[in-house]
């Protein structure tokens, strides 16, 4: 090799390193780039149950704030309970195609009236958690998980439609902790779907794991903490607390991002706890809420409730506060989508709200419809907005969000990234669609929502229900008869939904499809 020809071969093996790290150090900006996400989701918490939707009672001082920047959806949705609910926002799915329609333990009747829910979201549905990991993102969930089953082998072994529904242990029955520790089990968990951590997630949907349950002392939200997947520390005092301590930890260490906090708090479900003796007296001596209901109570047992459930309300506050509050001192907030709502309805054993009917367990307003905000300083638009959104939106819009684009997989909802700064055509006129196929409050049914309107078709019967959400917000008047031509138009694109998807239906109905 000659000098010219070695000066070239260096020349070129110079540059070739030196885009290398060139390359490298994109790498590390784009990652950087990329924005940081905390979804909180409360427990039970119902629409009226915050401040920024009209309570009087309840107090909520950090998220009333935290609206004022933010983009507050007026009309946002689940399902009736936890279960469903949770399946959707993880996986993006309708419950036709993961087989949870309720709380497994909470259906009720027999094989020939319900398909019975499965429990265990099984590894052919991705979560959200699982494309993040892929782009980079370190993620933690803290707080209930409840999308696996207590027996998650033997239950994916079953053949479904099954004749008899889930069921779970005891509390104060341990003999599942070991086995769900192990790797076959581990997969179904957070940390074998795309987590780095887990804090607390386990099968139960709320947090009395301990001997004698709701009836406990301490109802799991008082340490010790009985839940074998929270690690004690020697402060452990209130769950909530504890919860964003780890989450606060989490962001403290990676800082340089991009994270995933998925704080799932088990509060506000029962059982109900004070916070504190001063909070609690606080509440029993407030003024009620004559317009909502809140804080009106029948007997002084229920009285105590009420005014213990609103102590757990302003403590999840309290906590979502603290977490706004060390994005800021760190400096973390410009590059941060928060997304705060609620699984379902309020629970009417604790809460009330007479401007919606009913309450969770039910498909009416009052069980599906619930507080959310998102929040992402000179990305969304602080605004209100009445388009309907759903749990279903939620897995898209953090694909879009975090820049994925080659997500594949089967999504049922709308990304509302399209509405961070104005509605759109899409939101405005799309329909949303409900599928319950095991009963407990009330009969299997499929649902429309459309507009102003509301259509339910009972499965069992047949029976239909047609409400305007916007001239009758508490479902009184059942217009299906009245306006005949809206209703067969809003039947027809339902049953149209259904065969396209091919919904199955439960044993019982009269429904051909």
């Amino acid at each position: 090799m000659n000098l010219n020809q070695f000066k070239l071969v260096s020349f070129v093996l110079i540059l070739s390193i030196f885009s290398s790290c060139k390359s490298s150090e994109e790498v590390k900006k784009e990652k950087a780039r990329k924005p940081n996400i905390v979804f909180i989701l409360v427990d039970d918490l119902g629409y009226a149950d915050v401040g920024f939707n009209g309570s009087k009672f309840f107090e909520t001082p950090n998220l009333d704030a935290l609206s004022k920047k933010s983009l507050v959806l007026n009309n946002a949705y689940m399902y009736p309970t936890c279960s469903p609910s949770r399946t959707a926002i993880f996986t993006g799915k309708q419950s036709f195609r993961t087989g949870v329609y309720t709380v497994p333990v909470l259906e009720k009747g027999t094989d020939k009236e319900n398909i019975f829910s499965r429990w265990t979201v099984g590894k052919e549905h991705p979560i959200y958690a699982e494309p993040l990991a892929e782009a980079g993102y370190k993620s933690i969930h803290l707080g209930k998980w409840h999308i696996v089953g207590p027996n998650p082998k033997e239950e994916l072994k079953m053949h479904f439609p099954i004749k008899q529904k889930l069921t779970q242990p005891d509390p104060g029955v341990y003999d599942w902790a070991e086995v769900h520790k192990l790797p076959e089990v581990q997969q179904y968990y957070p940390k074998g779907r795309g987590f780095i951590k887990n804090v607390g997630g386990t099968y139960r949907g709320d947090p009395a794991l301990e001997v004698n349950g709701y009836k406990s002392v301490s109802g799991g939200y008082w340490a010790p903490f009985s839940n074998p997947f929270i690690e004690k520390k020697p402060n452990d005092n209130w769950l909530t607390d504890r919860l964003t301590d780890d989450a606060i930890e989490f962001i403290g260490e990676h800082k340089d991002g991009p994270f995933l906090i998925n704080l799932n708090f088990y509060a506000v479900h029962r059982p109900i706890r004070a916070r504190s003796e001063e909070l609690l007296q606080k509440y029993l001596t407030k003024p009620v809420d004559s317009v909502t209901g809140q804080g009106i109570a029948a007997n002084e047992k229920i009285k105590e409730k009420m005014a213990g459930y609103a102590s757990m309300v302003e403590s999840v506050d309290d906590n979502i506060g603290r977490v706004v509050d060390y994005l800021n001192k760190n400096g973390l907030r410009e590059n941060t989508l928060i997304i705060v709502t609620s699984d379902n309805g309020q629970n009417g054993n604790t809460s009330s709200n007479k401007l919606l009917r009913d309450s969770k367990g039910y498909i009416y307003e009052g069980g599906i419809k619930v507080p959310m905000l998102i929040n992402w300083p000179n990305k969304v638009t602080p605004r209100r907005s009445d388009v309907a959104v759903t749990c279903l939106d939620i897995f898209p819009t953090l694909m879009d969000v975090a820049g994925i684009k080659d997500y594949n997989g089967i999504l049922d909802g709308n990304s509302v990234t399209e509405i961070f700064e104005k509605d759109s055509k899409l939101f405005i006129e799309r329909p949303l669609f409900w599928q319950i196929n095991s009963q407990w409050k009330h009969g299997t049914c499929s649902v429309i929502r459309k507009g102003n309107y509301k259509l339910i078709q009972f499965l069992a019967t047949g029976k239909l229900e047609l409400y305007n959400l916007v001239n009758d917000v508490t479902e009184s008047d059942n217009i299906a008869k009245k306006e005949e031509e809206i209703t067969k138009k809003m039947l027809a694109e339902l049953v149209q939904w259904r065969k396209a998807n091919k919904v199955p239906l439960p044993p019982n109905s009269v429904l051909e499809i």
